[in-house]
């Protein structure tokens, strides 16, 4: 399996929720969700749990509760032979009703660490041998897309990213992101390069694009184009004032729809951009600029909100 691929995937799984972790969880992986919080939302709950036993309850490694009521908070907890043991809380709630999320779990060897819509939220450490989990339960006033199991090193590893302060300081983030949107990339691009682009397609958006230039001129090495209303992605490249072929076929599902979040990871490898949309690989484009050091510019148009950029 690719790293770029999730090895293990729920879609659209109804809540309450509970799925076995094939292979349990390893140091390095992660657990990503992707939903939305309904309007009236009071609370939901994310359980890495020993099992799926009811009565006795399974022992829960990581209970992390969203609560939205009087004071917002997320509350974090384990429970052993069903006892509780003391709260970690967070005076804080990320999450919004009415919204979607993502919502990441990075796997470690003595701690889980938490990010929501790409950015850090918070640290648990262990108090259940992480060998022993092998579930995962969503339950409460939630709604639920997609579940990935992410494998160690994945190309989507932004959590990893996010927490580790000495890569968060190595990568650049543009935090201008009103569209439409021009960026520079700085030395050009290189293999092993990636950019992370998290926006929000527009309700009725028709489609968006997003680009990368060639400095000095009007070439585009990678113009990426989902197209909602025809739910086809194109591919292309302009070069020498001219559209070259396009490319369509997918490799899964068409990943975008209007008034949604998403979140598109373009890596640059030494023969093709490789792109993956929510987790999930989606296509690879061969190179058609070879000089890739000239590929200097991010840009992005059309009908999308655009949240964040980050490039590594």
């Amino acid at each position: 399996m690719s790293v770029s691929n999730p090895r293990q995937t729920f879609s659209n799984p109804a809540v309450p929720f509970a799925g076995t972790i094939l292979g349990g969880l390893l140091p390095g992986e992660m657990v990503l969700i992707q939903g939305s919080v309904p309007s009236d939302a009071d609370r939901f709950q994310v359980d890495l749990t020993c099992g799926s036993s009811v009565k006795p309850r399974a022992d829960v490694a990581f209970h992390f509760n969203p609560r939205f009521k009087k004071s917002p908070c997320v509350v974090c907890n384990s429970l052993q032979k069903e006892r509780w043991s003391r709260e970690q809380i967070l005076n804080q709630n990320p999450f919004t009703v009415g919204e979607t999320f993502e919502l990441i779990v990075l796997v470690q060897e003595d701690v889980f660490k938490v990010a929501v819509n790409g950015a850090h939220l918070l640290e648990f450490r262990h108090r259940v041998d992480l060998e022993r989990v092998d579930t995962l339960c969503v339950s409460g006033k939630v709604q639920v897309e997609a579940v990935g199991i992410l494998p160690s090193q994945s190309e989507v590893s932004s959590v990893a990213q996010l927490t580790n302060q000495e890569e968060a300081e190595k990568s650049q983030k543009l935090r201008q992101t009103s569209v439409p949107f021009r960026g520079e990339l700085g030395t050009g691009l290189s293999a092993g390069r990636s950019i992370t682009v998290r926006g929000q397609t527009n309700q009725n958006a028709e489609s968006f694009c997003v680009n990368l230039r060639v400095s000095g001129s009007s070439d585009i090495a990678l113009h990426l184009n989902p197209r909602l209303n025809k739910e086809v992605f194109v591919r292309n490249s302009f070069l020498s004032e001219c559209w070259g072929p396009e490319e369509k076929r997918l490799g899964s599902s068409f990943p975008f729809s209007g008034g949604r979040y998403f979140e598109m990871i373009i890596r640059c490898e030494s023969q093709q951009f490789r792109v993956a949309v929510n987790g999930l690989h989606l296509v690879d484009y061969k190179h058609r600029v070879q000089d890739l050091s000239r590929v200097s510019q991010l840009e992005v148009l059309g009908g999308v909100t655009l949240l964040d950029v980050k490039i590594l």
